[in-house]
């Protein structure tokens, strides 16, 4: 009787051994693409937030152009996409884009916002050299 008890034993300490070594191979393939996966992911999110700054200062020096040239309307839909984007970032906080420096630095720029879309949509051509110092003012506060 001791023998058919033995042929068990192997037959179940196989099967673990088997779970066992499916596991690490399972893992020995994970374990680097999870880290490739992370490090990737944490690349894009840096190249995301800086997209995103690169597009509102694009969008503003985009209007200081059209303004100058006379296209008041065009100019002042990128003002107000540039607005738009930049209270968003603002609100984001912790989430945004933006460092802190960054956000205390804007804060203040966008209270001309109603004074500025106002102007653009008069054709006032005083608008054309507010966008231009609004625009020095926005690429200063965020470094580029």
């Amino acid at each position: 009787m001791a023998d058919t008890n033995v042929a068990p034993q192997q037959s179940s300490r196989r099967i673990i051994f088997f779970l066992i070594l499916l596991v690490v191979v399972f893992l020995a393939g994970f374990v680097p693409m999870w880290m490739k996966s992370r490090d990737q992911s944490s690349l894009r999110l840096k190249a995301e937030r800086s997209l995103t700054v690169t597009r509102m200062a694009k969008d503003l020096g985009s209007a200081a152009i059209d303004a100058r040239r006379g296209e008041y309307e065009a100019a002042r839909q990128e003002a107000s996409g540039f607005f738009t984007e930049a209270r968003a970032e603002l609100d984001q906080r912790d989430q945004s884009a933006l460092t802190q420096q960054q956000r205390d630095g804007l804060a203040p720029l966008l209270t001309s916002q109603d004074e500025l879309i106002t102007l653009l949509a008069r054709s006032d051509p005083a608008s054309a050299d507010r966008l231009a110092s609004l625009y020095v003012a926005v690429r200063k506060g965020f470094g580029l």
